[in-house]
């Protein structure tokens, strides 16, 4: 199978979909792997690189697009890459189509058969394609929002650890998944005052001895959130529901109730974001200010360490993709139900449920439209 990397253009996105290490491996199993140039250069690899692998180097974007049966990639096509999916390809990335209809319509009309990352699963009910990236942007969150805190870039100035004599912030995590338990390890060990709220009462047990008492456990009530965000230095979002949009927890009204200066850190703004004021941001332009609250909404928060990132993600998608490569698409998701559960568009048709359900269109399920 001809495999094709085209270099990322979604804003400050510096990660690259396929590394050295995996073209490799699909170059040693007979495959063929052209990779744009400069694809891999924020991420630290050089077109050097992947020559070194056995790859071949295209000169742009159209050139990979064109001739690869296979295209992998990090963060969801931008309108301009939509525009050269065609029938009879894959496209093998993060999607979130849940709440982009534009995206999802130009899919369907491309015909690409498309597998998102974000929804594949594994046998114990986790998502291994995600959880890289999420261990990444929950270890991130705490960082980005104690820089936002510093009053010179709008917050109210206050420092994580405190001082002696001085009490540390106050930081709430929604969700105690991947990203919330990793962004509770950051602020534990920023010094921070740290709460993790959830509607799990397992989970919450398990962060709890996790953490050997270093932090508060709250179950995620209406009224316990709303109560716990009005002495909120930090809050991070990071709740997801697989494949759909993410639930508003934080109107725009209760951002009254917080203190002036107080940072809002979304990590779910790829499912359209947890909070009714979030708008996706870049790293370039990360931050904004709602009611005297200030906003942290980068879309693509791991792409600001692209190498540890790209490296993480590619240990994990290596596998589905030298799968779909050996087996191509169909067989390869008959055989695994964890990648079949990625499976989002074939030829027009719609095949996520969750997705149909956010945008109100017509789905089937993968298994449907494989006849199992």
């Amino acid at each position: 199978m001809k495999i094709g990397c085209p270099k990322e253009i979604k804003p400050q996105e510096f990660r690259v979909g396929l590394t050295p290490a995996a073209a490799t491996e699909a170059v040693g199993r007979g495959h063929q792997v052209l990779v744009q140039t400069g694809a891999g250069i924020g991420a630290g690899f050089t077109d050097e690189d992947y020559l070194n692998a056995g790859a071949e180097i295209a000169d742009d974007a159209a050139a990979v697009f064109d001739a690869a049966d296979l295209i992998i990639k990090v963060k969801e096509p931008q309108a301009v890459e939509r525009k050269m999916l065609r029938k009879g390809q894959i496209l093998f990335t993060y999607l979130h189509l849940a709440p982009d209809a534009d995206q999802t319509r130009d899919l369907l009309d491309s015909g690409v058969t498309a597998i998102a990352y974000e929804t594949v699963t594994d046998a114990r009910g986790g998502l291994p394609l995600l959880a890289p990236m999420s261990e990444v942007a929950g270890r991130l969150a705490p960082q980005v929002g104690s820089w936002a805190l510093q009053k010179a870039n709008g917050g109210r100035g206050v420092l994580m650890g405190g001082v002696p004599g001085v009490r540390p912030a106050n930081v709430v995590i929604i969700g105690g998944g991947v990203v919330g338990a990793a962004a509770a390890r950051v602020a534990v060990g920023m010094g921070a005052n740290v709460t993790v709220m959830d509607r799990s009462v397992p989970r919450l047990s398990y962060l709890d001895d996790v953490f050997m008492g270093k932090l508060t456990t709250q179950f995620a009530s209406a009224a316990a959130t709303e109560a716990a965000i009005t002495t909120a230095d930090m809050v991070i979002g990071a709740v997801l529901i697989p494949g759909a949009a993410a639930p508003k927890l934080v109107s725009r009204a209760q951002l009254s109730l917080m203190p002036q200066g107080s940072v809002l850190v979304d990590v779910a703004i790829d499912q359209g974001g947890c909070f009714e004021t979030s708008r996706a941001t870049t790293h370039q332009d990360p931050i904004y200010e709602v009611d005297g609250v200030v906003h942290y909404c980068v879309a693509n928060m791991p792409g600001a360490v692209a190498r540890t990132a790209t490296q993480a993600l590619g240990n994990a998608t290596m596998p589905h993709l030298l799968a779909l490569a050996d087996k191509g698409w169909r067989q390869a998701v008959t055989d695994d139900p964890h990648l079949r559960a990625g499976l989002s568009t074939h030829e027009g048709q719609l095949t996520s449920v969750p997705v149909g359900q956010a945008l109100g269109l017509q789905a089937i399920t993968p298994e449907s439209l494989l006849d199992l």
